[in-house]
């Protein structure tokens, strides 16, 4: 294993695609990057709050948060770039906005698509792989509770769903069936992992889902088709949720089962101080109820893959990484004379 941990070389390593968004996709490309060149993150496009809202609204662009965080996490710039990319502002009307999303919305101002602004913004940051937007439609995420309450913004479903305190059903796109980006559908068929997660169920990985040609893609596609479940259940969005109950969202949205082959789940020992806190807010460890699991059709792959960070339950970006391209090593078999993979049971 330790021999895999080298940098990779350019075209060395397999070849994922991690379809996701939020802080949890770009903590396991920072694990994932040490393993392979060969990295595609596909990236929601629906946030419209904090310092993303604002750019979205005043200069309607595409909210450049979830996509700048990708290219942090992937990118081998200079130190000092590094830094400026993390900096935030504390004064005056920039308060609380990111550099990165600015100098993501300058090189979006002198190019052509957004798609093609992140590519540049790539190569400035001379990033490990590609990140992509998986569509460059200007969509706003609706969500539907199980009480028939509507709400419309990614940003106040917490609050919606935390009044109303009821399940979420359904949420879609508006509008509905955007297309998705050329480049996002050729990195999944052509990939030989597809990683859905790690992040927030119905604001982070779903939304995926709902753009026109992803779930074709990926059940044409021929790589292993892992997600990696989170390991807590998450305020305002999945309380009380098993792990079933995840997967259940995400083949109904997708129109049905057989969207993955497996699920990684964590099995690290979480210490009770942080569940005591965790549960003040309604949140504790995901159930993970193995039986009603593989009546879906999923099997189950257990891996010490959660950390603790500033008091936080995290996956750690190592461990993840490492059980995932472990996982790729023993179910995936390239067949000889050929690019594509095939399934060990």
């Amino acid at each position: 294993m330790q021999e895999m941990r080298k940098r990779p070389s350019p075209g060395r390593g397999p070849r994922i695609a991690a379809i996701g968004g939020g802080t949890g996709l770009s903590t396991m490309l920072r694990g994932l990057k040490a393993y392979t060149a060969n990295l595609t993150a596909i990236v929601t496009v629906a946030d419209d709050g904090g310092g993303s809202g604002v750019l979205r609204q005043e200069l309607g662009m595409l909210p450049p948060g979830d996509i700048r965080n990708c290219m942090e996490a992937l990118a081998n710039a200079e130190p000092l770039m590094r830094e400026l990319m993390h900096y935030r502002f504390t004064e005056g009307s920039l308060a609380g906005q990111s550099f990165g999303n600015l100098f993501l919305a300058a090189i979006n101002g002198i190019s052509s698509s957004f798609d093609e602004a992140v590519a540049r913004m790539s190569q400035v940051l001379a990033i490990t792989g590609q990140v992509l937007p998986v569509t460059t439609a200007d969509v706003q995420l609706e969500a539907e509770l199980e009480n028939g309450a509507r709400v419309v913004g990614e940003s106040k479903i917490f609050y919606c769903k935390k009044r109303e305190d009821c399940r979420i059903r359904r949420v879609r796109l508006l509008p509905e069936h955007p297309r998705a980006l050329p480049g996002a559908l050729d990195a999944i068929a052509q990939a030989d992992m597809i990683i859905f997660g790690p992040g927030s169920l119905y604001t982070s990985i779903i939304p995926n889902l709902l753009v026109d040609g992803i779930v074709e893609a990926v059940r044409k596609a021929r790589g292993l088709k892992v997600y990696v479940a989170n390991v807590m259940t998450q305020e305002g969005e999945t309380e009380g949720y098993t792990l079933s109950d995840h997967i259940h969202a995400l083949f109904e949205h997708a129109g049905g089962g057989g969207l993955f082959d497996l699920c990684l789940v964590n099995s690290a020992v979480i210490p009770e101080p942080l569940l005591a806190r965790y549960a003040q807010e309604g949140a504790e460890p995901l159930r993970i109820d193995q039986a009603e699991c593989e009546k879906l059709g999923v099997e189950l792959a257990a891996r010490e893959v959660a950390g603790t960070q500033n008091g936080l339950v995290r996956h750690d970006p190592d461990r993840l990484a490492a059980a995932l391209l472990e996982i790729h090593g023993q179910r995936s078999v390239r067949i000889a004379g050929s690019g594509s993979y095939r399934m060990e049971r």
